[in-house]
């Protein structure tokens, strides 16, 4: 065998050993985005429900709560920004920080201070490789998250909303995340928290209603009580779904990027196949014109020597 057909054979087993991983893992995160799609579908109603209950209790009272309530001229903003722990994805994590880099010039460009915090190794390596300052970081669940993270991550950007600007406090919340729209499209998107604009989640809560009349709402002890007490719920129920609906997105794109690669690898195969059939019949070729060559220099010393 030629040394140009052993190269090719070499790389064609190499090949063959990379598209056998891929395939797998466009499998197993095949398998993973469906158990997130559910979970998804099964946390949105709540925080739909929670949002429209703490709309109906702000906009039937007049009180003065940091989750309703702007302030007059706010200085500092937390930013929530949730990206993978792990690459392989495609541009997902790259789309998602690209968004958060929009959000954070324009509330800089507002005179405002912002305060990063970060959920997912990618979004970890790319502020620590810029030197940039991270308020708090999470790693280590993004494939599958649980409510008990969605608590663990929101417990200090509810404590910073609740806090004085003037002692480390934020005015605003805004949170950073990939939409999960469908297993060929993910769109990176930034949305307020806090404070809830309550013309927006009227209008969401209308949509939701769908034309239903909405009940009377009595609040005991006080609305501002209710709220405090929905406060924390409404950020780990929205950071929950978010949470969601960032781990089934980055399912269906390292889904798709490894269909893609495991593609590119049949292709690179078919043509290592087609160059080492050139090389082994140049190689056949080769063989029978030293053997012909051979049998008539043969003839011919035959025919001398008689």
């Amino acid at each position: 065998m030629g040394a140009k057909l052993r190269v090719y054979k070499r790389r064609i087993r190499s090949v063959t050993a990379t598209k056998k991983i891929t395939k797998a893992m466009e499998m197993i995160a095949a398998s993973r985005v469906v158990k997130a799609q559910r979970q998804v579908a099964a946390s949105t109603p709540y925080a739909s429900e929670l949002t429209r209950a703490v709309t109906a209790v702000a906009t039937g009272s007049n009180t003065q709560h940091p989750l309703t309530t702007e302030a007059e001229q706010p200085t500092r903003a937390a930013l929530l920004l949730i990206t993978s722990d792990r690459g392989l994805a495609g541009g997902y994590s790259s789309n998602v920080i690209k968004a958060a880099e929009q959000l954070t010039e324009r509330l800089k460009a507002e005179g405002k201070e912002v305060d990063a915090y970060i959920v997912g190794r990618k979004g970890v390596s790319y502020y620590s490789f810029r030197e940039r300052k991270v308020t708090e970081s999470w790693t280590g669940f993004t494939d599958n998250p649980t409510y008990a993270d969605a608590k663990a991550v929101a417990a200090p950007l509810i404590a910073a909303v609740q806090q004085d600007t003037a002692e480390g406090g934020v005015d605003e919340l805004h949170i950073v995340t990939t939409e999960f729209i469908s297993m060929m499209t993910q769109t990176a998107l930034d949305d307020r928290l806090l404070p809830l604009s309550l013309d927006k989640a009227a209008q969401e809560s209308a949509e939701a209603s769908k034309g239903e009349i909405l009940p009377l709402f009595d609040f005991e002890p006080s609305a501002e009580d209710v709220l405090d007490a929905l406060l924390p719920r409404y950020v780990e129920s929205r950071i929950y779904n978010a949470l969601l609906q960032a781990a089934a997105s980055k399912h269906a794109a390292t889904r798709r990027a490894m269909k893609s690669a495991t593609d590119n690898a049949e292709e690179l195969i078919k043509s290592l196949s087609r160059l080492a059939n050139a090389a082994r019949q140049a190689e056949i070729t080769q063989e029978i014109s030293e053997i012909v060559g051979g049998a008539s220099a043969l003839a011919d010393a035959t025919a001398g020597s008689d």
